[in-house]
């Protein structure tokens, strides 16, 4: 018989600590995110201040005036502040101030459909369900749980004729399933939608999406006026309906690197003006080197100002991690920097790795979310990591998928006739890039661009 003895063994493991992990995650975000991460970080760490912050502006540095008109007189004028008023100003215009600069909360899509159900006749029973589904749903209209899930059997009737009203509510289309469902109820409730088109989204939606045009057309044995009237139809109407309502703040996209072309050699630039620049607190500064203080206080502002050391350190190896990256793909991709996106060239993120001497992982994490303001535009740092069409990597050929992909949108855009995949592919030929013609066709689909039958009826 087998006994079970408890037993004593001896294991190594490696365990990264929070701070490593801070770091870590720090390498991996984007200017706008990385400021909300400091901003954080100031909050819970007293050790850290800001010693300047070049993305604000300071009022201090504003000039300053003796009597009214002047700028800094006019900053405040022109501000939301009721607590400020020039002694010129009537109490109607304080008044104005004030409610123009009163806090208001935009209308979400729940508020808006809750507005148009309060205003119909209906039993108390219908108004409660009714609520109910409107507050079921999600940004874009649609239902983010079952609708039957959310009340007791039996009820059928009073849900699904709920659900009719409010589909029919400004937007239309809400309180659906899906953007399919939401697309044919728009069709169904419009008195001008074409018989075609609320057939093609009823049975042929498939087809549509893959952009089979005329396979619908041979399907439904339609004419071309007929096949156009619906497709124009279709694309007026709205997949996501409740979008208009988003309150979601927009986020815009600031570059992270600057590349310029200046006297024949490319400048890099690390955009740090939106990075506050970081320090440790005099005060903790002090605290740490007087003798007096007593233990546990001592502990505590060595360890804050250890955090904050960390945290400082932290943000300069992600500034100069990215520079390193950036500058190896400037290197790396120069034809682009000067010819154009067609001129991009097959590069993998353990090229550059090796290059500069760290972990695919980090080349990895430093290029995710940021992005490099260049001469022909702003590009994500991933687009310019890009296999070659022979698919072996920066080691196959010497043209990237992406490179081909621009070629193929600049030979279908001067093209005098319509060209087929398969003109195309003598085209590349011509140019020395040899393709099968089903790539040259998922390139294509990819661009978003028509096959030429499509072209042809559209042009």
């Amino acid at each position: 018989m087998q006994f079970q003895r408890p037993a004593l063994a001896a294991e190594q493991r490696q365990k990264l600590s929070p701070q490593m992990i801070q770091s870590i995650k720090l390498m991996a975000l984007p200017i706008q995110e990385l400021k909300e991460q400091i901003q954080e970080e100031i909050e819970t760490n007293p050790a850290l201040e800001v010693l300047e912050d070049r993305s604000t502006i300071s009022l201090e540095s504003m000039p300053e005036g003796d009597g009214p008109g002047t700028e800094r007189e006019e900053f405040f004028e022109n501000s939301s502040d009721p607590g400020f008023a020039s002694r010129s100003r009537s109490d109607d215009d304080s008044k104005r101030m004030f409610l123009e600069g009163a806090i208001s909360r935009a209308e979400t899509l729940q508020d808006h459909l809750l507005s148009q159900l309060r205003i119909q006749k209906l039993s108390p029973r219908q108004r409660e369900v009714g609520e109910a589904l409107i507050q079921n749903l999600d940004d874009d209209g649609f239902h983010k749980e079952a609708p039957k899930s959310l009340f007791t059997r039996g009820e059928s009737a009073v849900i699904a004729a709920m659900m009719a009203l409010i589909q029919g509510f400004e937007p239309i289309g809400t309180c659906t399933a899906n953007f399919r469902e939401s697309l044919l109820v728009q069709a169904l409730i419009d008195i001008a939608a074409p018989p075609a088109a609320i057939t093609i989204l009823k049975d042929h939606i498939d087809l549509l999406e893959k952009g089979r045009h005329s396979e619908i057309q041979r399907q439904l044995k339609l004419g071309e006026d007929e096949l156009k009237e619906a497709l124009t139809f279709i694309k007026k109407l709205s997949p996501f309906p409740g979008r208009a309502y988003s309150t979601e703040e927009p986020r815009y996209v600031i570059p992270d690197i600057l590349v310029k072309l200046k006297e024949g050699d490319f400048v890099i630039i690390l955009n740090d003006e939106e990075i506050p620049v970081l320090g440790i607190d005099p005060f903790f500064d002090r605290l740490a080197g007087e003798k007096k203080s007593d233990r546990e206080t001592t502990s505590y502002v060595k360890d804050n100002i250890r955090r904050a050391k960390f945290f400082i350190r932290s943000i300069h190896q992600r500034n100069q991690t990215l520079l390193k990256v950036a500058q190896k793909v400037v290197e790396c991709q120069r034809p682009f920097f000067i010819g154009g996106p067609k001129h991009l060239a097959p590069l993998t993120l353990r090229d550059v790795a090796q290059e500069i001497g760290v972990h695919e992982t980090t080349v990895s994490r430093i290029a995710h979310s940021k992005y490099m303001q260049t001469d022909w535009g702003i590009f994500e740092f991933r687009y310019f990591f890009s296999n070659s069409i022979s698919g072996a990597g920066s080691t196959g050929s010497r043209y990237s998928k992406e490179g081909v992909k621009q070629i193929i949108k600049e030979i279908i855009g001067k093209e005098e006739s319509t060209l087929s995949d398969r003109d195309i592919v003598e085209a590349l030929a011509g140019r020395g890039i040899p393709l099968a013609r089903r790539t040259v066709a998922k390139y294509r689909q990819e661009l978003d661009l028509d096959s030429s039958f499509g072209r042809k009826r559209n042009s």
